[in-house]
């Protein structure tokens, strides 16, 4: 059994003034989602063999909120590829991951995650899905599980959504702005 889970990087800035949007740091309210998903994480005893991120600094600072809500530090490989990635190309990450590893937790953008969800689980009408096809927010942890041994065999289609959890569905304050 393999799983995969994504963390969508938590809100960011768009008030800070970066030449680059691979610079964009979190607002407010993306650190206090961060660190909120991070404890979460920590009440269900979420473990992970590897940890593969995009290098951008909201990502970085995802990190680093969801690593003081859990109470210990992860050591991701950064990989430039997900930066804005295409669901293929995150599929081609997944497929690297280390065969001893049965854990992948997977840290990026959109619409790049919510693109290797549809790609990986059937449209099923499941209550997950239909949660994802409407949208998949920042800061939100998406488990797919996979009844397969090796990576090479996570392919289309053959894994299911085993938990979904979104910022607002942990604190309400932290929902969409009204």
């Amino acid at each position: 059994m393999k799983s995969v889970t994504l963390l969508r990087h938590a809100k960011s800035s768009w008030d800070d003034l970066v030449e680059r949007d691979f610079d964009r740091p979190l607002n407010a309210k993306g650190r206090r989602a961060a660190v909120t998903m991070g404890r979460h994480m920590r009440q269900e005893n979420l473990e992970f063999d590897e940890v593969v991120a995009s290098p951008a600094v909201r990502v970085i600072e995802t990190l680093e909120g969801v690593e003081e809500g859990l109470g210990r530090q992860f050591t991701p490989r950064f990989d430039r590829r997900i930066y804005m990635a295409a669901g293929e190309t995150l599929l081609d990450v997944v497929h690297e991951t280390e065969p001893g590893s049965d854990r992948l937790l997977l840290v990026g953008h959109n619409p790049g995650l919510e693109d290797l969800v549809f790609l990986l689980t059937p449209a099923d009408g499941s209550e997950y899905r239909r949660a994802i096809d409407v949208k998949y927010p920042t800061a939100t942890l998406c488990e797919m599980r996979f009844d397969v041994e090796n990576w090479a065999d996570v392919t289309a289609g053959s894994g299911r959504i085993a938990q979904l959890v979104r910022p607002r569905d942990l604190d309400p304050a932290l929902g969409p702005d009204v």
